[in-house]
């Protein structure tokens, strides 16, 4: 059993409670790996200083990458990303009428120095930032490495070989 009081090795945070649902396919994978994660609400406009604190905590709390989901202007990955050096990964979340193009823009539009790994828009973005993470942290972790070999081989197994 983990030690609840170990650190958090991934962070999701995300700009507000309805980016929960695509946020929350992230921490169903990490879940899925048993990979321990924190998860918060933190607005790079309404709770600046929440951010801050946040992120120039981050490292120092044990955290070792952060997953951030934002719509809109999303600025929250790039933020924190110029906060940090804790890798961001950045999942844009559709919630305007440009469904998350705005989003992407922002994110993936980042000055040269202050990076911030830009997935996909929405669910698959969430899962593939959650699958990014877990390749990270199994850089240093063999058994999660295994977990991730294993869950690749299952992957291509399951592919179906003509279409039904």
């Amino acid at each position: 059993m983990a030690d609840q009081n170990a650190p958090f090795p991934v962070a999701i945070i995300m700009g507000s409670q309805s980016d929960w649902p695509v946020m929350k396919v992230a921490a169903d994978m990490l879940d899925h790996f048993g990979v321990r994660h924190d998860d918060r609400i933190i607005s790079a406009h309404r709770t600046p200083e929440r951010l801050h604190a946040f992120a120039t905590g981050a490292r120092a709390a044990g955290c070792k990458v952060i997953i951030a989901g934002a719509g809109g202007a999303a600025h929250l990955p790039g933020v924190t990303a110029a906060l940090t050096t804790v890798p961001v990964l950045g999942v844009p979340i559709a919630g305007t009428a440009l469904a998350g193009q705005d989003a992407l823009y922002s994110i993936v539009q980042m000055p040269g120095g202050i990076p911030v790994g830009t997935l996909g828009i929405g669910a698959a973005g969430a899962k593939n930032a959650a699958l990014l993470a877990i390749a990270i942290l199994a850089l240093e972790d063999p058994a999660l490495a295994q977990k991730l070999d294993d869950y690749r081989a299952q992957m291509n197994a399951d592919a179906p070989h003509r279409p039904q």
